[in-house]
């Protein structure tokens, strides 16, 4: 017969994992949630394989969500009507002298006369978006961590996506417009983000840097699959249905199949559920069943068994919150250097991404070359980040990028071939930059332990929104200057990282007691 024991020494039968079979007096072994996937469940079998991509479709929704705004807020074709001699600028010209070659409905800046004086509020509409993700990344990073669980805020927020897009296509107005942007990207902050830790957690250490490198390939494709659908669906309301069809999908048919983080599990006291699918996890990965007397617990308790009251660690590991990481001297310089350097990231990257309209090439072709262009990028840090280490990685692939910033400031787009070498340069800035940004997901991940890990990286997340607000408003300034500035960021955010500590080989921490007590013994902190 299999087994699994809870919590309380209780043995439980796989066939009814509800129900205790023999209590034991003795005490069970206690062991670290990274501990017992390495010994008994595997680090990366086939459970974390098929939990990983299916968690990683929310990540699809993102790109498409996110960068949908180019396309519905783009600037289309116009012609005159009459004659127009000595006139190239519609600002100069006569009212209806011209019109929109795609109609008035084919773009937000053709509906609502975004043009001339008001083209700012192209723009703004963006930097609100963003907004938006600043807040909804703090509020669903905090109920992620708390009640709701990732699963839980997952489901929320992939349902809020749909809704918000569905509502945005029926704006009457810009300002209407501009509210439900809001709260779009209100939703739209949380999911990558719960998304990446639910899909992360169950996984080993030696396995955790790829899988978490494995990420975006999904937000890429989300990318490039609405680049698509705007080339043949370029009429913005109708793109902002079509674009709220896939949250609907994922809805439906892909949570209903994904777990619970464990490590969430075990930070709240629930143990037994949490040993419910290690269990699971074992058996589908081919491993044999966890030894009767093995049982998990949070870090806190295996490093420091001595601790007079146990009780109180639980306590503050599952009401853990941001103010926790402030406090706490470890933490502290953590999140504020990866506050700092994921803002410093997000200018770049947002910025050369939204930067596709200034090149005067096709817009959709552009939007989805860059898109293309960060595969790769993924694949080679995936590659050497466990060989060379998160911080000597994350310095140089910001600065590759902010070298290719700079050289594209000095280029003038006079003719096609000179636009076609900042478009390449434009390019290999988001490759480097790409390399970063995911990167910096896997180096927060490991910097903070479970009980605080969504709400620090919900600050992080809240950083890459203020960036992207600015993002918007440094490439509104054209020519040379919005590579200039984003070269600028590359080189600051990579200076910024060697502050950080280095994470290769460490294990993920439950508590911040347990943190703090590996960051006193260096011998607990390795797991070679």
């Amino acid at each position: 017969m299999s087994s699994a024991l809870s919590s309380h020494g209780k043995l439980y039968d796989d066939g009814d994992l509800r129900s205790p079979l023999v209590s034991r007096e003795a005490n069970p072994k206690k062991i670290t949630m990274d501990e017992m996937l390495e010994k008994y469940c595997g680090d990366f079998g086939l459970w974390q394989m098929r939990h990983l991509v299916l968690t990683c479709l929310a990540w699809l929704l993102e790109g498409i969500l996110t960068m949908v705004m180019i396309f519905a807020d783009r600037e289309p074709a116009w012609h005159y009507l009459t004659s127009h001699a000595g006139t190239t600028s519609r600002c100069s010209s006569e009212p209806g002298s011209w019109e929109w070659s795609g109609g008035n409905g084919s773009s937000t800046m053709s509906e609502f006369g975004l043009i001339c004086g008001e083209k700012f509020k192209v723009g703004l509409v963006q930097s609100i978006f963003f907004a938006g993700c600043m807040i909804g990344a703090g509020v669903f990073g905090h109920l992620s961590d708390t009640k709701f669980g990732r699963k839980g805020s997952l489901t929320i927020i992939c349902i809020l996506n749909a809704i918000f897009s569905i509502l945005t296509a029926f704006s009457p107005d810009y300002w209407t417009y501009v509210l439900f942007r809001f709260l779009s990207g209100f939703s739209t902050g949380g999911t990558g983000l719960c998304a990446f830790v639910l899909s992360t957690e169950p996984v080993g250490q030696s396995w955790r840097g790829v899988a978490g490198m494995s990420t975006l390939y999904l937000y890429s494709t989300g990318i490039v699959v609405v680049s698509s659908i705007a080339y043949f669906i370029q009429p913005w309301r109708s793109l902002y249905i079509a674009s709220s069809i896939p949250s609907l999908i994922f809805v439906i048919f892909v949570l209903p199949f994904l777990h619970e983080s464990p490590r969430w599990y075990l930070v709240r006291g629930k143990v037994d559920e949490a040993m419910k699918i290690m269990q699971k996890i074992a058996v589908s990965n081919g491993k044999q069943n966890i030894p009767y007397d093995v049982v998990l617990a949070l870090d806190s308790e295996v490093f420091k068994e001595d601790i007079p009251n146990s009780q109180f660690n639980i306590k503050k590991a599952i009401n853990g919150s941001i103010l926790d990481v402030i406090r706490s001297p470890v933490t502290r310089i953590r999140l504020f250097v990866a506050v700092a350097t994921n803002f410093f990231c997000s200018i770049v990257y947002y910025g050369l991404s939204l930067n596709a309209v200034n090149l005067g090439t096709n817009l959709y072709l552009n939007v989805a070359l860059n898109s293309v262009s960060e595969m790769p990028a993924y694949l080679l840090t995936s590659l050497v980040l466990d060989r060379i280490g998160r911080k000597p990685l994350a310095i140089g692939t910001m600065w590759f990028s902010a070298i290719f910033c700079l050289v594209g400031s000095f280029l003038k787009s006079t003719d096609e071939t000179w636009k076609i070498v900042r478009m390449v340069c434009g390019l290999l800035g988001i490759f480097g930059i790409s390399g970063t940004f995911n990167l910096l997901l896997v180096y927060g991940m490991e910097l903070f332990p479970t009980v605080v890990r969504n709400a620090a990286l919900g600050c992080s997340k809240q950083a890459v929104s203020l960036g992207a607000i600015l993002a918007p408003i440094i490439v509104v300034l054209g020519g040379g200057v919005p590579f200039a500035v984003f070269g600028a960021c590359g080189i600051i955010g990579g200076f910024l990282v060697m502050y950080l500590p280095e994470t290769l080989n460490k294990p993920l921490y439950d508590t911040m007691d347990g943190l703090q007590e590996a960051e006193a013994k260096p011998g607990l902190v390795t797991l070679d």
